[in-house]
């Protein structure tokens, strides 16, 4: 099928395993996201999948091409948005594009249609150089660059990392009119939030797929009995949930602490134990989990792979 297919990727920097055996499926029309911590492998895995590195073992096809044996034409399909700023910072925001649009042998004028929604967001600073552009912008404009030769695939490294609120949302509005266009879309991000906006998403860390799933069957497939606590000093009421017996984790979540417990776990002895050891006001909330929930607990039993 066209879109992406990876079997079993795996690839070694020495002793460390930055990809181990990695296998996903996104078809066109799909936004597909890989949510892990930096240094989990997703910017690898990127490299892989764009031909601009070779994996140690298994196979990949992008747009029905072989990412060994197809390498050059694999690059005319695909747009690359890499996680660091990568245009030319002394070009303008219209030298750019014009460059990157001349590289695979089109024009702005061409394929203005395929960029319109977003550079025209951009296009009024298009005299102004890409270095003194601001987070969002830049990145309206590496997105303009990775698009103006009509990709088949779309490959996205952290593209909402540094920029504020408003534009990681515009970003994503506009990642979701191309998926609706049929574009496919590979993304990774670090924020577990952004999980939502996915069709399929795949949890990493240390380079490997603890589990893949909708978003939906990610946190349906979350086992715990997970709480909300919240009280008057949230440090130390941190330090005493995770001695506390029934208690398998606590992590800080806002303004509340999710703790997951054993089934049995009587909470009015949950509330009794805090309250002998100082703690006044306490709250404590049963709770559906989210993404992050998932991800904490995939992490703290080895994870699994799905």
């Amino acid at each position: 099928m066209a879109g992406i297919q990876a079997r079993n990727i795996s690839k070694r920097w020495g002793d460390q395993a930055a990809i181990d055996d990695v296998s996903f499926d996104a078809g066109p029309g799909q936004v597909f996201g890989i949510l892990g911590p930096d240094g989990g492998g997703k910017t690898t895995l990127f490299r892989i999948l764009t031909t601009l590195l070779l994996p140690d073992k298994g196979t990949a096809t992008v747009d029905d091409l072989d990412i060994r044996r197809d390498y050059r034409r694999i690059r005319s399909r695909v747009g690359y948005m890499p996680g660091r700023f990568s245009l030319y910072q002394d070009l303008t925001v219209e030298e750019n594009l014009t460059f990157y649009a001349s590289v695979f042998g089109t024009t702005i004028d061409e394929n203005y249609h395929l960029i319109k929604d977003i550079y025209q967001q951009i296009e009024p600073f298009k005299d102004r150089r890409a270095g003194a552009l601001s987070g969002g912008m830049k990145q309206k404009l590496a997105l303009s660059c990775a698009l103006i030769h009509k990709p088949a695939v779309l490959f996205l490294d952290e593209p909402t990392t540094g920029v504020d609120a408003v534009s990681r949302r515009e970003l994503w509005e506009m990642l979701l009119k191309l998926r609706d266009q049929g574009l496919c879309i590979a993304v990774s991000t670090p924020y577990m939030d952004e999980a939502a906006m996915c069709d399929r998403v795949a949890l990493m860390m240390r380079g490997r797929f603890m589990a893949q799933d909708t978003p939906e069957g990610i946190t349906r497939g979350f086992a715990d009995r997970l709480l909300a606590v919240r009280g008057d000093r949230m440090p130390a009421l941190l330090r005493d949930l995770r001695t506390m017996p029934g208690v398998l984790s606590c992590h800080a979540f806002g303004d509340s602490h999710h703790v997951t417990v054993v089934d049995d776990l009587d909470l009015g002895g949950l509330a009794g134990g805090l309250a002998a050891r100082g703690h006044t006001d306490v709250q404590i909330t049963p709770i559906a989990p989210g993404i992050e929930d998932c991800f904490m607990a995939l992490a703290r039993d080895g994870g699994e792979t799905k």
